[in-house]
């Protein structure tokens, strides 16, 4: 009697720790069917993107293009990747997004190797950029940049280097940037000097640029101590001008959203660009197929007992990009740019902090917005 007992109460365990959700578990939003930022929203002006390749070495760039069709002339954003991030498969689907919009991208790979000393990371990131802008005005195949419209965006180690070229582009001859965007910023404060990563003075940014610092509540890679630093030391951008980002991460539904370091990872395996060629190497018509966050429902049972997630799962393309760091850019540069949808970007304003609904109709938890953190 006792052992029967026994073998159903350990029954009953099992099937409650590891019973799949039911189909009811909410599931997050997915990309958003209308525009969000108006007509530069997620509707792409072009349907495919053109892929240059130049350099060697911390000084190795490329060059994605919109085509499909090509324009004359576009802004121009400069995005720089994170430490040992330097394929740009891994920004891919971000990268697509920006380009799409009517926007050339740089990627520079400043970093050679993993041993590539910290210090050399913003000089090299430098002579890229300057090399890529000179590119672009000299060859005619290129759509010819707007040198009016630049916006910098940069994650970890490259959310550092963003703000330094801010501060560096008028007396080292680049364009200045209308808009900057550091997203979990860092690191200049580790204990291994051969790690940091200098922070210029950042108060040569000028006023008139518009500046997002972003991070994660769940990063404990470089957590915010860099973010605050860009936000306080850009004493010359008004309070207007700029704003301090935390995304939040939210359990309500699954898979869960985590805002950890590796969000603004977004992972389109189209963009795994050789290196052996100089010049143009392809032209992308159509998007690659991500794992998206519905799918990890049909591919295997997600169990009840919540768990952290994998590197490679939260490597996804989920809420926190499409209404997280990929709108606040998206209206950072209109802003910028043409002068409207900035309360998508800027303000602490309704539209800037929403996230989407789960669902079941449970909205993501907000951004949280501060003028002074």
């Amino acid at each position: 009697m006792q052992l029967n007992f026994l073998r159903i109460t350990m029954l009953l365990i099992f099937l409650f720790c590891f019973t799949p959700y039911s189909k009811g578990e909410p599931v997050q939003p997915l990309k958003p069917k209308n525009p969000l930022v108006s007509k530069r929203g997620f509707n792409h002006e072009h349907r495919s993107v053109t892929i240059y390749h130049y350099g060697r070495g911390g000084e190795e760039y490329w060059v994605f293009e919109p085509s499909s069709p090509k324009p004359k002339k576009a802004p121009l954003v400069v995005f720089i990747h994170g430490w040992l991030a330097m394929d740009p498969k891994i920004y891919g689907a971000w990268i697509d997004h920006i380009v799409k919009r009517r926007n050339i991208v740089i990627f520079p790979r400043y970093q050679a190797h993993a041993l590539a000393q910290a210090k050399t990371f913003t000089p090299n990131a430098l002579k890229a950029v300057k090399n890529a802008f000179l590119t672009l005005q000299s060859e005619k195949e290129h759509v010819k940049p707007d040198l009016s419209r630049v916006a910098f965006v940069g994650h970890s180690a490259g959310g550092i280097i963003a703000a330094n070229l801010a501060a560096l582009a008028k007396k080292k001859g680049l364009p200045v940037p209308r808009a900057v965007m550091c997203i979990a910023p860092g690191i200049t404060w580790n204990k291994w000097k051969r790690m940091n990563i200098p922070l210029v003075n950042l108060k040569a940014i000028p006023e008139d640029v518009l500046l997002l610092a972003v991070v994660g509540d769940k990063d404990t890679v470089v957590k915010d101590i860099d973010a605050k630093r860009i936000f306080r030391e850009s004493v010359r951008v008004p309070g207007q001008n700029k704003n301090y980002i935390t995304l939040i991460s939210d359990d309500h539904g699954v898979p869960p959203l985590v805002a950890d370091h590796f969000t603004p990872s977004a992972p389109d395996p189209q963009y795994r660009c050789p290196r052996n060629k100089t010049g143009k190497i392809k032209t992308i018509k159509s998007l690659g197929k991500y794992k998206f966050n519905k799918s990890i429902l049909k591919d295997k049972p997600v169990r009840k007992k919540r768990r952290r997630r994998s590197i490679k799962e939260r490597r996804t393309i989920d809420a926190l990009d499409y209404y997280g760091l990929w709108k606040l850019f998206d209206g950072l540069t209109d802003a910028a740019f043409f002068k409207k949808n900035s309360k998508f970007a800027l303000g602490n304003t309704r539209e800037q902090r929403f996230m989407g609904t789960w669902s079941d109709g449970t909205p993501v938890k907000e951004l949280v917005v501060r003028k002074n953190p």
